[in-house]
């Protein structure tokens, strides 16, 4: 049985440059960078064990690194957390009237189009309450209920 399975494995590090197959199969992450002058198979599949296994796949796309991209959603909510605890109160009175520069700056950055954003402002206005319900809320969920309004409009 170990020697079948020695020779199988023999076998594929052979045939391995016959196989090579386009470097897209393997995804982002560690093991991709590694291997990425090398082809065939073999490599691929190291690559593709790599990445799964040692969790850095989930961490490039989460971080943009690795060679990964992050997810434009995952790239906008961390850009609105920011803003909006940044300027919670200023926010607060440019939705309250339903306009201002907050309010615009805020819609830029949730990739609301030209067309929709007196959509938006009004949405926002109109909900002021669901939004800053006291005083004792945080950015977090400002942003949380300023997206759920967002996917209503």
């Amino acid at each position: 049985m170990k020697r079948m399975f020695a020779a199988l494995l023999l076998g594929l590090f052979v045939a391995a440059p016959a196989f090579a197959v386009n470097k897209d199969n393997v995804g982002c992450g560690l093991g991709s960078m590694l291997m990425q002058e090398k082809e065939g198979l073999v490599w691929e599949i190291m690559a593709t064990t790599t990445n799964g296994t040692s969790g850095n796949q989930t961490f490039g796309i989460s971080s943009g690194t690795l060679g990964c991209e992050k997810p434009a959603k995952l790239a906008v909510r961390e850009q609105l957390d920011r803003f909006v605890a940044d300027n919670m109160d200023a926010l607060a009175v440019d939705i309250a009237m339903g306009e201002g520069e907050t309010l615009g700056t805020l819609a830029e950055l949730a990739l609301v189009e030209e067309g929709r954003k007196a959509d938006f402002f009004a949405a926002l206005q109109m909900n002021f309450d669901q939004i800053y319900p006291d005083g004792g809320i945080n950015s977090v969920q400002v942003v949380d209920q300023i997206t759920s309004v967002l996917e209503r409009i």
